[in-house]
Order: structure tokens, then sequence, then C-alpha cells
């Protein structure tokens, strides 16, 4: 055996590290966190400074075994978890774990996985650093305790099943609030004025009225004025410009900027970023911190030099804005800047390519800008046209990498070269228009843009960011969607045959592409949060626990004291808030009375989400029981209106017969679908419920039963609950309500006995399930 033992977080990073450090090591891995508090009520002592008590994860006991027997035939045990508060808990629940002796043990930290970082590692390890462990501690033995005392309230004032976390719920409150000011945004239009002049060779002048006429009547008396008028330059007016490179990526720019341009989620992000720093190609991938080593200014700077020249080096220093950020840590960078490209499989690539490209950027000259202004005289008006043209005169950082920006449809900075003009130049008018806009309500979060708000709150760090965006979605309090967007009329005044002519025209607007939409559940939460738990869901108290958790990382703050003031008072808060009784909360709201059956129609939650009702619930066993219909997608209990509600009365519908059976349309749980013959078939999107027809229903059922007959391989008429059917990734054996892969070597699952499938079903691991609390 080893004399020396390793101990990493994951296999991947052990491979990698044992190929540097040679025989006398042996790295193995933990696979990440092998204790956890204990499950239940009694995980924390909260007579006795809210002391811990972990145990070892299920399924973590083998691989503490494992450990302990290396541990045994080792002279010396390196503990090189992740150089982060997570990281150090890691090594110092191993250390407890293992029971390992302080002089046989030490903890090393490295920030890349290369040969020169690992041997340094190893030549200067130092002890656990107990404040980082509190500091983590901290946030967990917190967030535990918000989690189990709020739950249960949860379930009973509101829904079962319903969870809450200090920072959940305020991303949760982020995007409800955003939701509130959308539906009271009040959209105010004006009439922008364009035009265009033809030019000698067939060139075309592009110019622009700087200002907006906010009514119709206002910009017809322009568009008039102009059918008369001599146009002509003015003036010509040039400017120098710069523009400056974007730092090197910190996690949260990442995430923003792999969302902008490669379309990734936050989550994915960081799973590809993480199989990247394993594999030894980029710097660590959590971090707030904008700094470059000198040793990676050097390597870029050389790289700038061998590729591009001198002209476009520059040495760059960035200062991180943000006070907790460690500037001991590094931004996020390639390990070797001399690879251009690297990574196992398209995703690693793109990502790679994107974070080479932004760090080299980061240590390039600045682009030099000429900025060219025309203004363009009107005969018959004292207000001037404006065409403005941009030339790039030295490319510098632009030559590798441009930032984008969240509205890229607003972003106005890459202007064209304007074509050669003099002053005094007459301009012949090709066309010109006044089209009418309208205001936009702000935009809702993205899964990158709310992790920007919560960065520049100050709540959270960058090991949190996407385990909550992942965890809000996972509740059902928040749903990623791309919705259509909706026909609009707009008015627009062009000139025609010498006259001003105004007419309405029609565009699609308000697309929604991958945005975060609130349900209505988590509006409830929501209010019921803000109301009696303001603490929880308040932004700069989140922010200011954050900070704590940075003073007891930096042992200027005792971790229990913290908790022990948060903790006073958020427990007589839930002790308060059990006492009200669940009708004070009512959650429901009534919207007015049926015209046609005199009934009530309400609108509150139910077991499956909100829904509207009809009528009233009678202890009367006799008495008519009440309709029920489910919300539709973004309908809210809050803001739907009676005539709304009595639409989806009119769900479920008959749509017709096929093969004498009844085709019904309707709305679940799962979105709109049609119910034939005991099956239910999804309505696509874009296909109302309400309108389908009985030839397009017919469709969504034969395309249906093709799907379902491609995807059927082969029954058994031993057990007609056994088939092999043809699934996402490749033919599978469905036995009973278990799930069995069929192994790559068989070529034809056509091939399989009963016999085979029944050995392959028994070979098979147990699917693992959730245990309901």
């Amino acid at each position: 055996m080893s004399k020396n033992l390793v101990i990493v977080e994951s296999p991947a990073k052990a491979k990698t590290i044992e190929g540097y450090l040679g025989k006398d090591y042996k790295v193995t891995s933990s696979y990440g966190h092998i204790r956890d508090l204990q499950k239940g009520n009694a995980a924390i002592d909260v007579e006795n400074g809210f002391e811990p008590k972990y145990e070892i994860s299920a399924d973590k006991k083998d691989v503490i075994r494992e450990l302990k027997k290396l541990v045994k035939d080792s002279e010396t045990i390196y503990l090189a978890s992740d150089d982060d508060r997570e990281g150090e808990a890691i090594s110092w629940h191993l250390m407890e774990a293992l029971k390992l002796k302080k002089n046989q043990t030490k903890r090393i930290v490295f920030r890349e996985i290369t040969k020169s970082a690992i041997t340094a590692a190893i030549e200067n390890p130092r002890g656990i650093d107990v404040d980082l462990v509190n500091a983590q501690q901290a946030r967990r033995v917190l967030d535990r305790l918000v989690g189990f005392e709020l739950s249960p309230i949860l379930w009973k004032k509101i829904k079962t099943g319903l969870s809450a976390g200090r920072v959940q719920s305020v991303a949760v409150r982020l995007v409800v609030d955003r939701e509130r000011e959308i539906d009271t945004f009040k959209s105010t239009s004006s009439f922008k004025v364009t035009a265009e002049f033809e030019l000698e060779g067939n060139k075309v002048l592009q110019a622009e009225l700087s200002q907006k006429f906010k009514t119709e009547k206002e910009a017809l008396q322009f568009v008039s004025d102009c059918t008369k008028a001599d146009f002509s330059i003015k003036n010509l007016e040039k400017k120098p410009g710069k523009k400056s490179p974007a730092p090197p990526f910190t996690t949260s720019t990442l995430q923003q900027e792999a969302s902008r341009k490669l379309g990734f989620s936050v989550a994915r992000t960081m799973s590809v970023a993480q199989k990247l720093y394993e594999a030894g190609k980029i710097s660590y991938m959590r971090t707030d911190s904008l700094n470059l080593s000198k040793e990676a200014m050097s390597a870029a700077n050389a790289e700038i030099l061998s590729s591009y020249g001198e002209s476009f080096a520059k040495s760059r220093i960035y200062k991180t804005k943000n006070e907790s950020a460690q500037e001991a840590h590094e931004a996020i960078r390639p390990t070797n800047f001399s690879d251009h490209h690297a990574g196992s499989d398209d995703a690693e690539k793109r990502l790679y390519d994107l974070i080479w490209k932004r760090a080299i950027a980061s240590q390039m000259s600045d682009a030099q800008l000429e900025k060219t202004v025309a203004s363009i005289d009107i005969s018959t008006r004292d207000e001037s046209l404006v065409a403005t043209g941009e030339i790039v005169k030295f490319e510098g950082f632009l030559k590798v990498y441009l930032e984008s920006s969240d509205d890229e449809e607003e972003n106005e900075d890459q202007k064209g070269m304007l074509p050669p003009l003099e002053i005094g130049q007459t301009l012949n008018l090709k066309n010109l228009r006044a089209k009418e806009g309208f205001t936009r309500h702000p935009a809702r979060y993205t899964e990158a843009s709310l992790v920007k708000k919560l960065e520049e709150m100050g709540i959270g760090r960058p090991s949190t960011y996407a385990p909550t965006i992942s965890t809000i979605q996972k509740r059902d309090y928040v749903n990623k969607e791309s919705r259509d967007g909706y026909e609009r009329g707009y008015r627009e005044i062009s000139i025609k045959s010498g006259e001003a002519i105004s007419q309405t025209k029609k565009e699609n607007t308000g697309v929604e592409k991958n945005k975060l939409f609130p349900t209505n559940i988590a509006m409830v939460v929501n209010d019921f949060l803000v109301d009696h738990f303001p603490n929880v869901v308040d932004f700069s108290f989140t922010a200011k626990v954050e900070q704590e958790f940075d003073e007891i990382a930096h042992g200027q703050k005792v971790w229990n004291d913290m908790i022990d003031q948060f903790y006073g008072g958020f427990h007589k808060t839930v002790e308060t808030t059990e006492q009200i009784d669940r009708q004070e909360l009512n959650t429901a709201r009534e919207l007015g009375t049926d015209p046609k059956t005199g009934k009530k129609v309400l609108t509150r939650l139910g077991r499956y989400g909100a829904m509207v009702q009809l009528g009233e619930a009678s202890e009367d066993e006799n008495a008519e029981k009440p309709q029920y219909a489910s919300l539709r997608k973004g309908q809210f209990i809050e803001s739907i209106t009676l005539e709304d509600a009595l639409e989806l009365f009119k769900l479920p519908r008959q749509v017709g017969q096929f093969e004498d059976k009844v085709m019904t349309a309707a709305i679940g749980r799962f979105g709109p679908y049609i119910r034939h013959d005991g099956k239910f078939v999804s309505i696509p999107k874009g296909v109302d419920p309400l309108e389908i027809t009985h030839d397009e229903a017919v469709e969504l059922i034969l395309a249906k039963r093709k799907a379902d007959a491609e995807k059927h391989i082969k029954s058994f008429d031993e057990n007609p609950d056994v088939q092999i059917l043809n699934g996402r990734w490749g033919p599978y054996i469905k036995f009973g309500k278990k799930n069995v892969k069929i192994p790559k070597d068989i070529e034809d699952p056509k091939a399989l006995t009963y016999d085979d499938v029944v050995e392959l079903e028994k070979k098979a691991p147990e699917k693992k399930t959730r245990k309901k609390k």
C-alpha cells in the first residue's frame, strides 16, 4: 500500500490527481458529503448551544468502510476537498467520521488541478480551518431550523407538502413581486420617426429623430411637413471612443453569459464547469473573485503576444466590488492558456471556449473606435434627423470576445459605418415613417438574471446560486417556460404619393423564452410569509445573515451566538402563527355570481393546485355538488375575472365521437388533453381545448397510437405486464412498474425470451425511492 492517502470529493478528480502524484500516493474519493444532520427534530439541540447531531448518510456507509481500510494502511492522510466552506466542512466531517489523528492528517487546498498546483499544495499543507467549518455549520443549522419549523406551519395553514427555506423563499418573492409589477404595468405609446435616404452608388443612409411624439396627431403633422421638405447634411462630427473588455468570469457572470450565449440553464453550466475543473482544464468554478494570479496573467500575456502580437496585450488587474469576495481566490480561467480548445463533449467544448475567450480578452487592449454623427436638416421643421455610425479603428480585445447583454434587441452599440458624406450635401428621401411603439413591462427573470439579482442584493454565495434556482422549480413555486406572443395592432404613418397616410398594422409581441413564472401556490405562500414571517423573506435581513456567515468564516463572530440572535424571535413567531385559525388566512376569493344559475363563483387552492368553483358545498347529501375546473397556465387566483372563470366551466366538453366512443376535451394537472376510450392524449401548445375540432382530436389520437406502436417491440404471453419498449435512450424492459435496462451487448432485444427478461429483472438494482416525511 502507498504511504500517503489523498482523499478528494469526486472520482473524476481522483483519477486526474493520481496521475500527477505517482506511486507513493493513493488518491481516492469520498463522493462528496459523507455526513449530514440526523433526520427529524432531534438533529439540533436548541437548549445546548444549537449543538448539531450528525450521522453518516446511508449511501456512504460502504464508502466510509473502504476509507477506514485505506487509512489503516497509510502513514499520512491528505484531506483535499474543495477550497471553500463546504469543502472545509467535508474535510472536517471526514476527520471526525474516520477518527483521524491530528499528527497524521494534513489539509491541502488547490484551485486548479494541474501538476504544479497539486505539488505546491502537498508541499504547503495546513490544519482544518475551524472558522470556515463553523460558517458552513451555521448555514446548515440555520437552514434546517427555518425549514423544519416553517414547513409544518405551511402544511397546516395552506397545503400539505409545502416547504420554505431561508434563501429559496426570498428568490420566490423576487419572482412573485416581478409578476405583480407586470400585472399592474400600464403600457403607454409614442411614435418614433425613422428615415432612409438614397445616395450615389445605391447606398442608403439611415437616420432617426432623437425625440418621440406622444400623440398620433403630432406625428402625423411632422410626417406631413416632411412631404414638402428638402433634406441636407447640416453637421458632421467625429468622436474617438474606446471599449474595454469585461473582467474574467465569476460563478455568477459565467452562469449569465452561458445562458445568453449558449442557452444553458444555471444547473447545466455548473455541471459542465465541474467536469472541466475535474479534468484539470479550468480553475475552480465556485468563486466571486475577479482576481487572476500573477502566473495566470503572465501565461495569458505570453499567449496574446504569440497569437495576436504586442499591440493586443494589456495586463489588467480587476478589483472585486463585493466585500465578501476572497481575493486570494481566482476568477474562472483556463489552467493552460495555450489550450485554445478543451472538453470531452460539445457542451464542455463550448463552455471552455467561452471561459478561454473571456479570460484572454480581459488581458487585451481596448478596442479603439471612431463614432460619426451626422445631423440632417429638415427645411420645414426645426428638428434634425440624426444618423450615427461607428467604425473600429483597432480591434483590441474585440478580436476575441464581446460580452452579450440581457436585452439584445435594445443593444444598439454595434452600428455600421456611415457612407462618405459632406456638410451641405442634399439628400434624396427614400422613405420616412412614424411607427407607434409601446413601453414594455419589466422583464421577467431568467434563471441567470435571477442569480444576478440575488448577487447584487448580497443574498446567497457562488455555491448556493444553482441549488436555489433548482429548488424553487422542483418545489413547484416557479416554472421555467417559453410562451408564445400575441397579436397587437399599432399605428404607422408613412408618405405615399406625396401625402402622409396613417394606417393600422399588426405585429406579434410578448414572446417569452425560458422565463421564470410564479405558480399560484408561490403567491399564496409568499403572502403568508410576508405577513407572518417578514424577516424570513426580507431582502436586507437575508443579506445581513450572509454577512454574518462571512464574519464567522473570518473568526469575527461565534456561530452559536449568531443562531441564537435569529432563533429567539423566529421561534416565538412560529408559536404565535400556530394559533392562527386556517379560516382567517382565506386563500379563496369570491368572483361573483354565475348569471345563468345564480350560483356563487370562487377561486381557491385545491389539492392539485389552483381552481375555480361553481356553487357551494353542502352537508345535505341530496344537494347538488359544486362544479370544479383547474386554472389555465398564466391565470392567477388573485387576478382571474368572473368571465375567465365561467369560460373554464365549459370544460370538460364533448368534441364528438370516434369509433363509437366519446372524445372529451379537458384540462388536467399536466395541461389540456383529449380523453378517449379510457386513454389520455395531450393537446399541443397553441391548440385551445375550448375550440379543438372533431378532426383535430382524431388526428391527435391516431398520432398517439402510431407513436405507441413504434414504441412497442415485444410482449410476452406468460405475463402481459412485461413488455420490451423503445425509450428515449433506447430499448428497455417494462416489468410491471419497474423499468429494466437492456445491456449494450444484446444487439437484438426482440430475440430475448421471457426467461431472459426475468433474469435481467432479478439482476437489476432496485430503484431508490424518496421516503415521505
